[in-house]
Parts: structure tokens; C-alpha cells; sequence
């Protein structure tokens, strides 16, 4: 079966795009064609096509001119199933369907709870364009072929719209990150790993550090330059080592120095019952996590015993629960196998490949 994979948003080698959903699906015969809009060009890589359709200038070319031109890409393709990522996608992806297509859509995010945060729309309006944007997604949704959704409340707010709807959980590769030969050789040293803004909680972070004897082994992206110049002017910068993006071997050489991982996202709707994959790969990499006190989130800590849960508002908990977990390296260390065996038990990729292969075998059934 040939498969189109289609993004405008994301980059070409996103680890679920396609270190984990494409990778999967040609290791199971599939031929897979990733059409993208980063400006890079064409390539192929372990088995999978890349067609750069080109990258568009800011927001508004993307969202309109890389659309338009994945689309016209896609239909050139005339591939058996399309498979796309970005919600700005869903026009192109009802134009398929139109044309006769099978279409899946792969939902990463709950938008409308996403947009009630977006700090570029003004708060007045927040609220109608994610009803808005709601309603149109839903819709849309009911004639797609399939939706893939990234955690199990996603696919429940999707289910009666879809009844072809699974949850696919971004969980860690087990063999991409083990754990640490020697818990001696770490550094004195907590880590944060993924997209650096305001709402993940960087500025508490720091402020949590600087409270603390720690240090903090950043990595990742700022989304605002402002945010960038404010985090370096914060005293907890002085005990920072910002790397920057990383590719995969960074991030699991980043995770062996490291002692404790912190994902403290604030309490703002599209994170209560997110599944934020950093969590994962920290306990993937066998050390403790210091996480958000959700009630989804306590769940999965204490059921693993991997960890402490806090006020992700509070840095002086953060730091208290730091301070803690550098302060016995015994206790740590448990907790960290304790986390590696709960993701070798139901929380790593293997799983969720096979119901992404389920789901296409459905479409073979078809023909």
C-alpha cells in the first residue's frame, strides 16, 4: 500500500511523524511517501520518500501557500491512503476525501483547548474561535476514513464523531534511551527537554534552580526570542546549560547525565489529561521525574513510583522536591528503575506500532 504522509508544520524528521509512525510502517512492507514544507528538498531515508514542497514565509504563507502546495502534492502522488498531521491540513484533507481518497487524520493536540492559550489571539476572542474551530473539526472529522488520536482523551472527544478512531501514545522507543550504566558518573544536574515557553514552565524552572545547589541541563527551542532574553537575564540562567535543539543521540546523551527530569507544564486546559512525552522518556532513561500535580499525571507517578508530583506554580516546591531527590541517590535511582519498568511494560512504542499497523491492515481488508 502507498501511503502519503503529510505535514506543512512539522519537520521532516519529528520523532512521531516519522522516527516512529513512517519507520513503522515501511518496516511492515508499506511504501511510504512524507511530503513536507521546510525548504530542505528531496531525499530518501531509512526507506521512506521525502518530497519538500517548499517553505513558505511566517505563519500566514504557511498556513495558506504550504497547504495549498501539500495538497497539490499529495494528489500527484494518487497514493491508497493519506495520512496527515497539522489541523491546518483539514481543508486539504476534505478536498481528498472529496476526491474520492481514504483519509486520516492524526490529531497531536486538543486544538480547541490549545487555542484558549495561544498568547498571539486576543483573550476576548479565544473562547468563540476555539467553539469555532471545534465545531468545523468535528465535522470534518466524521468524514475522514480514520483519525489517529495521540492520547486516549483525544479519541474520546473524537469517537462518536468517527467510530474508526484509536489512540496511537507518543511513548519512547524502548531501545532509543536506557538507562545509565553507572549512576555515579551523573551530574548534580536535573534536566527539561522539548519546546522551551512561558506555559511549560521555564521560568518556574528556574526559579526553582536557583533556589537549589542544581543544575539545569536545558534542551530545546524558545518559541519567543523575548522569552529567550527574559529566561537569560533570570538568576537560575547562572546554574544553566542550555544546549540547544538536539537531535535523538543528544537527548538520550543529555538523559544519561542527568539525575532527576522535570516536566512541570502549568495547569492550563490542552495539559490536564495531555500525555507529554518527555515524561515518558525520562522514565524510559531510568531517572526520577518531578511532574505537574494533574490528576492524570499523580496517576501515572505514583502507579509507577517514578517520582514526586507539585504545584508547577510554585517553585519553591519544585526546588524542595529537587533538593530531595539529589539529596539520596538510592532513592532516586529506585525510582527510576521503577519508571523504566513501567514503560517496558505498557508505556513504549512497540504497543502503539501495532495498532497504527492494525489500522492500515484495516485499509488493505478493504480493498
Amino acid at each position: 500500500m502507498h501511503i502519503a504522509v503529510l505535514t506543512s508544520a512539522h519537520p521532516r524528521f519529528d520523532i512521531r511523524i516519522f522516527i516512529k509512525e513512517c519507520k513503522s510502517l515501511v518496516a511492515t512492507g508499506h511504501r511510504v511517501t512524507l511530503v513536507v514544507a521546510d525548504g530542505l528538498g528531496n531525499t530518501v531515508r531509512d526507506g521512506v520518500d521525502v518530497l519538500d514542497v517548499g517553505k513558505a514565509t511566517g505563519r500566514a504563507g504557511r498556513m495558506t501557500k504550504s497547504v495549498y502546495r501539500v495538497y497539490r502534492a499529495a494528489m500527484r502522488l494518487n497514493a491508497d491512503v493519506y495520512h496527515f498531521h497539522d489541523p491546518e491540513l483539514l481543508v486539504a484533507g476534505l478536498l481528498l476525501r472529496l476526491a474520492d481518497k481514504k483519509v486520516v487524520y492524526d490529531v497531536h493536540e486538543d486544538v480547541p483547548r490549545q487555542i484558549l492559550s495561544k498568547p498571539w489571539i486576543r483573550p476576548l476572542i479565544r473562547k468563540v474561535i476555539s467553539r469555532t474551530f471545534e465545531l468545523f473539526e468535528n465535522a470534518a472529522v466524521s468524514t475522514f476514513s480514520a483519525v489517529v488520536a495521540a492520547t486516549p482523551t483525544i479519541r474520546d472527544r473524537f469517537l462518536p464523531h468517527n467510530a474508526k478512531t484509536v489512540d496511537v501514545n507518543n511513548f519512547p522507543i524502548l531501545e532509543e534511551l536506557t538507562p545509565a550504566a553507572d549512576w555515579s558518573q551523573k551530574q548534580h544536574a536535573v534536566c527539561y527537554i522539548g519546546g522551551i515557553t512561558r506555559v511549560r514552565g521555564i521560568m518556574e524552572a528556574l526559579a526553582a534552580v536557583a533556589d537549589t545547589d542544581a543544575t539545569l541541563l536545558l534542551a530545546g527551542a524558545f518559541n519567543e526570542s523575548s522569552l529567550e532574553q527574559a529566561a537569560r537575564q533570570h538568576s537560575g540562567w547562572q546554574r544553566t546549560d542550555f544546549a540547544g535543539m538536539l537531535d535523538r543521540h543528544g537527548v538520550a546523551q543529555l538523559l544519561s547525565k542527568s539525575k532527576v527530569g522535570l516536566v512541570t507544564l502549568h495547569p492550563i486546559p490542552n495539559y490536564l489529561d495531555a500525555l507529554p512525552i518527555k515524561l515518558f522518556e525520562y522514565m524510559a532513561a531510568g531517572i526520577p521525574v518531578i511532574s505537574s500535580d494533574f490528576p492524570l499525571w499523580r496517576e501515572i507517578v505514583d502507579d509507577a513510583g517514578c517520582g514526586l508530583c507539585v504545584d508547577p506554580l510554585d517553585p519553591q516546591a519544585t526546588a524542595e522536591a529537587i533538593r530531595t531527590l539529589l539529596s539520596n541517590d538510592e532513592a532516586a535511582k529506585a525510582m527510576g528503575a521503577s519508571g523504566r519498568r513501567a514503560v517496558e511494560g505498557k508505556y513504549q512504542w512497540a504497543n502503539e506500532a501495532r495498532k497504527l499497523v492494525a489500522l492500515y491492515a484495516g485499509f488493505e481488508g478493504a480493498h
